[in-house]
Protein backbone atom coordinates (compact mmCIF):
# COMPACT_ATOMS: atom_id res chain seq x y z
CA UNK A 1 0.00 0.00 0.00
CA UNK A 2 1.17 3.51 -0.82
CA UNK A 3 2.45 5.16 2.35
CA UNK A 4 0.64 8.41 1.56
CA UNK A 5 -2.63 6.51 1.33
CA UNK A 6 -2.09 5.43 4.96
CA UNK A 7 -2.14 8.99 6.28
CA UNK A 8 -5.90 9.20 7.00
CA UNK A 9 -5.76 5.89 8.89
CA UNK A 10 -2.75 7.04 10.90
CA UNK A 11 -4.54 10.33 11.67
CA UNK A 12 -7.55 8.41 12.93
CA UNK A 13 -5.48 6.10 15.13
CA UNK A 14 -3.61 9.02 16.67
CA UNK A 15 -6.75 11.11 17.22
CA UNK A 16 -8.97 8.36 18.63
CA UNK A 17 -6.54 6.06 20.42
CA UNK A 18 -3.42 8.15 21.15
CA UNK A 19 -1.65 5.47 19.12
CA UNK A 20 2.08 6.06 19.60
CA UNK A 21 3.00 3.50 16.92
CA UNK A 22 0.89 5.37 14.35
CA UNK A 23 2.45 8.66 15.49
CA UNK A 24 5.98 7.28 15.06
CA UNK A 25 5.05 5.94 11.62
CA UNK A 26 3.75 9.38 10.62
CA UNK A 27 6.93 11.01 11.94
CA UNK A 28 9.07 8.54 10.01
CA UNK A 29 7.07 9.18 6.84
CA UNK A 30 7.42 12.96 6.96
CA UNK A 31 10.61 13.72 8.87
CA UNK A 32 13.06 13.79 5.96
CA UNK A 33 10.93 15.83 3.51
CA UNK A 34 10.03 18.35 6.23
CA UNK A 35 13.66 18.53 7.33
CA UNK A 36 14.74 19.22 3.74
CA UNK A 37 12.18 22.00 3.50
CA UNK A 38 13.19 23.60 6.81
CA UNK A 39 16.89 23.29 5.93
CA UNK A 40 16.32 24.92 2.55
CA UNK A 41 14.87 27.93 4.34
CA UNK A 42 17.30 28.30 7.22
CA UNK A 43 20.49 26.43 6.15
CA UNK A 44 21.21 25.06 9.60
CA UNK A 45 21.05 21.31 10.17
CA UNK A 46 20.50 21.55 13.92
CA UNK A 47 17.86 24.27 13.66
CA UNK A 48 16.06 22.44 10.84
CA UNK A 49 15.92 19.29 12.98
CA UNK A 50 14.62 21.37 15.88
CA UNK A 51 11.93 22.93 13.72
CA UNK A 52 10.74 19.54 12.44
CA UNK A 53 10.76 18.20 16.00
CA UNK A 54 8.61 21.18 17.02
CA UNK A 55 6.21 20.38 14.17
CA UNK A 56 5.76 16.84 15.45
CA UNK A 57 5.47 17.97 19.08
CA UNK A 58 2.73 20.38 18.03
CA UNK A 59 1.04 17.56 16.12
CA UNK A 60 1.08 15.30 19.19
CA UNK A 61 -0.21 18.09 21.43
CA UNK A 62 -3.21 18.60 19.16
CA UNK A 63 -3.70 14.89 18.40
CA UNK A 64 -7.34 14.86 19.46
CA UNK A 65 -8.13 17.27 16.61
CA UNK A 66 -5.91 15.97 13.81
CA UNK A 67 -8.66 13.81 12.35
CA UNK A 68 -10.36 17.09 11.42
CA UNK A 69 -7.44 18.12 9.17
CA UNK A 70 -8.41 17.45 5.54
CA UNK A 71 -4.89 17.28 4.15
CA UNK A 72 -2.35 16.50 6.85
CA UNK A 73 0.52 16.61 4.36
CA UNK A 74 -0.26 20.24 3.45
CA UNK A 75 -0.76 21.06 7.12
CA UNK A 76 2.68 19.67 8.09
CA UNK A 77 4.48 21.51 5.28
CA UNK A 78 2.64 24.73 6.15
CA UNK A 79 3.61 24.49 9.82
CA UNK A 80 7.21 23.73 8.82
CA UNK A 81 7.28 26.76 6.50
CA UNK A 82 5.74 29.01 9.17
CA UNK A 83 8.15 27.86 11.89
CA UNK A 84 11.07 28.35 9.47
CA UNK A 85 9.94 31.90 8.68
CA UNK A 86 9.48 32.58 12.39
CA UNK A 87 13.01 31.28 13.03
CA UNK A 88 14.44 33.53 10.31
CA UNK A 89 12.60 36.55 11.69
CA UNK A 90 13.73 35.81 15.25
CA UNK A 91 17.30 34.94 14.27
CA UNK A 92 17.98 37.92 12.05
CA UNK A 93 15.67 40.45 13.68
CA UNK A 94 14.37 41.11 10.17
CA UNK A 95 10.76 40.40 9.42
CA UNK A 96 10.43 38.35 6.26
CA UNK A 97 7.87 39.96 4.03
CA UNK A 98 7.84 37.46 1.18
CA UNK A 99 9.31 34.19 0.01
CA UNK A 100 11.26 36.11 -2.62
CA UNK A 101 13.30 37.70 0.17
CA UNK A 102 14.57 34.36 1.51
CA UNK A 103 17.84 32.90 0.21
CA UNK A 104 16.25 29.47 -0.31
CA UNK A 105 18.63 26.64 -1.21
CA UNK A 106 18.11 23.25 -2.91
CA UNK A 107 20.76 20.60 -3.30
CA UNK A 108 20.68 18.31 -6.30
CA UNK A 109 20.28 14.67 -5.25
CA UNK A 110 20.59 11.74 -7.60
CA UNK A 111 19.19 8.32 -6.78
CA UNK A 112 19.04 6.21 -9.91
CA UNK A 113 22.09 4.69 -11.63
CA UNK A 114 21.47 6.86 -14.70
CA UNK A 115 21.44 9.98 -12.58
CA UNK A 116 24.67 8.96 -10.87
CA UNK A 117 26.40 8.74 -14.26
CA UNK A 118 25.96 12.45 -14.88
CA UNK A 119 29.34 14.16 -14.80
CA UNK A 120 30.38 16.42 -11.97
CA UNK A 121 30.47 19.33 -14.42
CA UNK A 122 26.81 18.88 -15.30
CA UNK A 123 25.87 18.57 -11.62
CA UNK A 124 27.67 21.88 -10.99
CA UNK A 125 25.78 23.49 -13.88
CA UNK A 126 22.45 22.23 -12.59
CA UNK A 127 23.21 23.39 -9.04
CA UNK A 128 24.32 26.80 -10.33
CA UNK A 129 21.13 27.11 -12.40
CA UNK A 130 19.02 26.17 -9.37
CA UNK A 131 20.84 28.71 -7.21
CA UNK A 132 20.12 31.42 -9.80
CA UNK A 133 16.37 30.78 -9.62
CA UNK A 134 14.30 33.17 -7.51
CA UNK A 135 13.63 31.78 -4.00
CA UNK A 136 9.93 31.14 -4.59
CA UNK A 137 10.74 29.30 -7.80
CA UNK A 138 13.30 27.14 -5.95
CA UNK A 139 10.95 26.13 -3.14
CA UNK A 140 8.23 25.28 -5.65
CA UNK A 141 10.72 23.16 -7.59
CA UNK A 142 11.66 21.27 -4.43
CA UNK A 143 8.12 20.74 -3.21
CA UNK A 144 6.86 19.47 -6.57
CA UNK A 145 9.85 17.61 -7.99
CA UNK A 146 11.64 16.42 -4.84
CA UNK A 147 8.76 15.96 -2.40
CA UNK A 148 6.11 14.99 -4.93
CA UNK A 149 3.46 17.44 -3.79
CA UNK A 150 0.65 18.35 -6.15
CA UNK A 151 0.29 21.87 -7.50
CA UNK A 152 -2.83 22.37 -5.39
CA UNK A 153 -0.96 21.33 -2.23
CA UNK A 154 2.00 23.62 -2.97
CA UNK A 155 -0.43 26.48 -3.65
CA UNK A 156 -2.08 25.89 -0.27
CA UNK A 157 1.24 25.70 1.59
CA UNK A 158 2.66 28.87 0.03
CA UNK A 159 -0.65 30.77 -0.18
CA UNK A 160 -0.38 31.29 -3.93
CA UNK A 161 -2.48 30.17 -6.90
CA UNK A 162 -2.05 26.85 -8.69
CA UNK A 163 -1.36 28.85 -11.85
CA UNK A 164 1.57 30.55 -10.10
CA UNK A 165 2.92 27.15 -9.07
CA UNK A 166 2.66 25.88 -12.63
CA UNK A 167 4.24 29.02 -14.10
CA UNK A 168 7.10 29.07 -11.58
CA UNK A 169 7.81 25.40 -12.24
CA UNK A 170 7.82 26.02 -15.99
CA UNK A 171 10.34 28.84 -15.47
CA UNK A 172 12.53 26.54 -13.36
CA UNK A 173 12.46 23.70 -15.87
CA UNK A 174 13.22 26.08 -18.75
CA UNK A 175 16.18 27.65 -16.94
CA UNK A 176 17.51 24.26 -15.87
CA UNK A 177 17.21 23.04 -19.45
CA UNK A 178 19.17 26.04 -20.72
CA UNK A 179 22.01 25.24 -18.33
CA UNK A 180 22.54 21.78 -19.81
CA UNK A 181 24.57 20.81 -22.85
CA UNK A 182 22.53 20.48 -26.06
CA UNK A 183 22.53 16.66 -25.99
CA UNK A 184 20.85 16.70 -22.57
CA UNK A 185 18.35 19.45 -23.31
CA UNK A 186 16.06 16.95 -25.02
CA UNK A 187 15.97 15.00 -21.75
CA UNK A 188 14.87 18.04 -19.79
CA UNK A 189 12.19 18.71 -22.40
CA UNK A 190 10.76 15.32 -21.46
CA UNK A 191 10.24 16.74 -17.98
CA UNK A 192 7.70 19.19 -19.35
CA UNK A 193 5.16 19.52 -16.71
CA UNK A 194 1.90 17.68 -16.77
CA UNK A 195 -0.80 19.43 -14.79
CA UNK A 196 -1.02 17.88 -11.33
Amino acid sequence: MNKLAQIPELQKKIALYDDMKAYKELCHLFFHPLYRTAFAFIRSKESAEEIVSDVFIKLWQMRARIAEIDNLRVYLYTVTKNLSLKYITRQYKNPVTSLDAIPFEINVAFGTPEELCISADIVKRIQAAINELPPKCRIILQLVKEDGLRYKEVAAILHISELTVRNQLAIAVKKLGQSLPAYLQSSINNLRLAHK
